[in-house]
């Protein structure tokens, strides 16, 4: 007998309940593909069923893809307008492809304030962002163009989330911002240029900064190099907040690979044991936030081995390492041993230019950690590219030079960032200002056809209902349709994203609220402006 466990009903019950209201609409549309689907797989399926002792479960197995044929047909009609390819014309309006890897850490994850799955529980990560954008037979050098349908009106949209923004469970203050991406337009504000506690949506912020100071390709490297009058070895940190000790690297830069590497250079020059030190010179001035030691963030080192968690966990909060450094290095000594090479105990130092470089290990590509930190709302790899960017700009390469590195190259892009006050990179400063203004315009400049390098601070948006920071979020008709980076801390809410609408024109969005005393109703008012942008055309 064919049975639907405990533990998948529930799933099936959501699905079904984000599909039922729109099947309605769509059936007659549907139903010719579905049929001839049926016809081109019957034959198939009455040679599997007449074969062997198998038979009776190739019957159950066909009936069972002829269902999901069914269903599929159905949500694809549900999600248009599409265009000859059989892609979402707002979404080929709006992204330009870029042919990289991407969205294998989209796992499930919580936001800074937040409990998280780990690893294990996690479902499988999402697909690419670049392969779900470019249409069947389309390709990244599809011409863009206008979205479909009437841009909505200031008046329409003003009539639809005034009211749901005036909910007291958002607070005493809060703003919003509604932007018509491929016009610019701004469809509706609400104190939108008034700056207001950001939360982790700091994050959009800081990911247009490193991308557009350093390009999507940069990538961070950690190396080893020997002092060649003392024979000291010196693990180089590069500010890599994805270096892993970790068998599973899961393509990320690792400290077992560096040993090896490491070892062979040493045995080659007749070395079996050496001094060893680690240099964290880098970066300059504080490690620890300024809210002091938080499970939502390491200390803030250039060297450290995954996020100098003590556990197997891949995010979300948990008591880190007193010294992610230091840690790091006796687990890189660890590793030289099991190659062949002893070393003293480890101690910092830093590395003379005189210094004969060994071997090197390298993060994946900018890109990729930016889509990583905004889908996981990853505070360690965000306040490590706040420093980047102040490295590459010339900048103090601390808490204050991380925030000030971002809003001077903001403004250098011509954003709006009057009002805004930028003190670290992943928003957990309750001092930090954005404006709904700036969130969105920077939703806007990341769709840009003339910003590709920009594009992955729209692909690494969670998605509702699927990825990241709102997998457990919508299940309603919004899910999938709003992709948007959360924010949260005690009494602040935000939500700041994109949705298409009824018409298929893709929004930008920004809602942020301040004082709220529940905040799991406050996070539910703010979903629910966001679904009723994606369920009205606003005319």
């Amino acid at each position: 007998m064919v049975r639907v466990t405990d533990a998948v009903r529930p799933r099936l019950a959501r699905a079904a309940g984000i599909v039922r209201p729109r099947l309605a609409r769509v059936a007659a549309t549907a139903r010719p593909r579905v049929a001839r689907l049926t016809r081109v797989a019957k034959p198939q399926l009455a040679r599997l069923t007449a074969t062997g002792p198998n038979a009776r479960s190739w019957q159950y197995g066909a009936g069972a893809a002829t269902v999901g044929l069914a269903l599929a047909a159905g949500v694809v009609t549900v999600a248009g307008p599409w265009d000859s390819t059989g892609q979402r014309t707002a979404e080929r309006d709006r992204a330009t492809a870029l042919e990289r890897t991407g969205g294998g850490d989209h796992g499930r994850t919580a936001d800074s304030s937040r409990t998280s799955d780990t690893a294990a529980g996690a479902p499988r990560p999402a697909p690419s962002a670049a392969s779900v954008l470019v249409g069947l037979g389309g390709g990244a050098d599809v011409v863009v163009k206008s979205a479909p349908k009437a841009l909505p009106t200031g008046a329409g949209v003003a009539s639809v989330l005034t009211p749901l923004l005036a909910d007291p469970v958002l607070g005493a203050r809060h703003a919003a911002a509604v932007v018509d991406v491929a016009t610019g337009r701004r469809l509706y504000g609400a104190g939108a240029g008034t700056g207001l506690t950001p939360a982790s949506t700091t994050k959009i912020a800081t990911a247009v900064a490193a991308l557009s100071a350093m390009g999507g390709e940069h990538r961070l490297t950690t190396r080893t190099v020997l002092e060649p009058d003392t024979r000291e070895l010196v693990l180089v940190g590069g500010g890599d907040p994805t270096l892993t000790a970790r068998d599973d690297g899961a393509g990320r830069a690792g400290l077992r690979t560096l040993a090896a590497s490491t070892a062979a250079a040493l045995k080659k020059r007749g070395l079996t044991h050496v001094t060893l030190s680690y240099d964290t010179t880098l970066y300059a001035g504080s490690e620890v936030h300024p809210i002091g030691p938080n499970g939502n963030l390491a200390r803030v080192t250039a060297l450290s081995a995954d996020e100098g968690r003590p556990d197997d966990s891949t995010s979300g909060p948990v008591t880190r390492v007193p010294d992610p450094a230091a840690d790091a290095t006796r687990t890189f000594a660890a590793f030289l041993k099991a190659d062949g090479i002893t070393t003293t105990p480890p101690g910092p130092s830093k590395a003379t230019t005189r210094a004969k470089s060994l071997a090197s290990v390298s993060s994946p590509p900018l890109s990729v950690l930016v889509e990583r930190m905004l889908t996981n709302s990853d505070n360690d790899i965000a306040e490590a590219l706040a420093r980047h960017t102040a490295l590459a700009t010339g900048v103090r390469a601390d808490f204050a030079g991380g925030g000030a590195a971002v809003r001077a190259r903001l403004k250098k892009l011509g954003l709006p960032t009057a009002g805004v006050r930028i003190m670290d990179g992943s928003g957990l400063d309750r001092q930090d200002r954005i404006t709904a203004n700036l969130l969105t315009a920077l939703l806007v400049k990341a769709a840009d056809p003339a910003r590709p390098d920009l594009r992955p601070v729209l692909t690494g948006l969670p998605v509702a209902g699927f990825t990241g920071t709102l997998a457990d979020r919508y299940a309603d008709g919004a899910a999938g349709v709003v992709r948007a980076k959360t924010g949260t801390l005690t009494g602040v809410n935000a939500l700041a994203g994109t949705v298409v609408d009824q018409d298929g024109r893709l929004l930008a969005f920004a809602f942020l609220a301040a004082g709220a005393t529940d905040p799991g109703a406050a996070q539910a008012a703010l979903d629910r402006a966001a679904t009723a942008l994606a369920g009205c055309g606003c005319r």
